[in-house]
């Protein structure tokens, strides 16, 4: 088996790689804070100092961080990983970034003598935890089929893009419809709410009729509850669909539903809620129609 190292160990990056653990692999990991990989540590995984020191450990390096920022930082940065990676390693990005920094990454790792596969998955939290996640890679189809155990290590399917930079793609347009769908649930909720209606009555019908979908099935039940603990924050969500207008800017491509979306996103933000899960919006809605959504 290859030698796994692996970068951020966030809210989908721990369960990612324990599941890797779980399935036998050997993993390096590592994380900006040190507390973070005690629970991997004594599952089994070696602890690096620093993302140059998890690239020269292995063959193969995950990484899965919040933004461009700091995928730079991880990359480029002082003891980053394309100072430490092998000739013929191949790295994997899990983070939702924009497509013209994959670009550059992949060429910067072809210059090194590897390859860069854009990974970004959906699934959310649960499907970290569960190993259901799916990946959508772009880049050199080869890679991708000599990393599909550590692929299915962590999640259920793997769907190849095309060239690097089309799994970022995949994922901010993918995430643009989360965004839409999710603000129009709660819009729905709204109107329900105010309407006097039951919402747990209200729920069972969407999820049940045409408006049917993931986002009623995930964030409905979080809104009932009151229970915005983070399965995906509301401020990550922001930043993909600010991903999103740039790369549709960038090609041309008119997108209201995903401009109402970012500017809905931006006010919970601002009032507080990034932090939170995007179910949190919902508490933006409550302030404005002046009724609780939930118990």
């Amino acid at each position: 088996m290859a030698q796994i190292g692996f970068i951020g160990l966030g809210t989908m990056g721990l369960p990612m790689a324990a599941n890797l653990l779980r399935k036998g692999h050997a993993v390096t990991v590592y994380n900006r804070t040190p507390g973070k990989a005690d629970e991997l540590a004594s599952a089994g995984a070696a602890v690096a100092s620093s993302p140059k020191e998890a690239a020269e450990k292995s063959d193969v390096v995950v990484t899965i961080v919040s933004n461009d920022s700091a995928v730079e930082q991880v990359y480029y940065g002082d003891d980053g990983v394309l100072g430490g990676m092998r000739p013929g390693s191949i790295l994997i990005d899990s983070s939702t970034v924009s497509p013209a920094l994959v670009r550059r990454l992949a060429a910067d790792a072809a210059a090194r003598g590897g390859s860069f596969l854009d990974a970004p998955v959906t699934g959310s939290k649960d499907g970290a935890i569960q190993g259901t996640l799916l990946f959508m890679v772009g880049g050199d189809r080869q890679a991708i089929e000599s990393c599909r155990d550590i692929f299915l290590a962590m999640g259920r399917d793997i769907v190849p893009m095309g060239e690097s930079g089309s799994g970022a793609t995949a994922k901010l347009a993918h995430n643009a419809i989360v965004g839409i769908n999710a603000a129009g649930l709660i819009e729905g909720m709204a109107i329900a709410a105010k309407g006097g209606l039951n919402l747990e009555s209200f729920v069972r019908v969407v999820q049940g009729g045409g408006a049917a979908s993931k986002q009623a099935e995930l964030k409905g039940p979080k809104i009932l509850a009151g229970d915005f603990s983070v399965q995906f924050a509301l401020a990550l969500m922001l930043k993909d669909l600010k991903l999103s207008s740039v790369l549709s800017d960038g090609m041309g491509v008119p997108t209201p539903m995903l401009e109402a979306a970012k500017s809905l996103f931006q006010t919970g933000e601002a009032k507080g809620y990034g932090e939170e899960d995007l179910a949190a919006l919902s508490r933006v809605y409550e302030e404005w129609i002046g009724r609780r959504m939930r118990d």
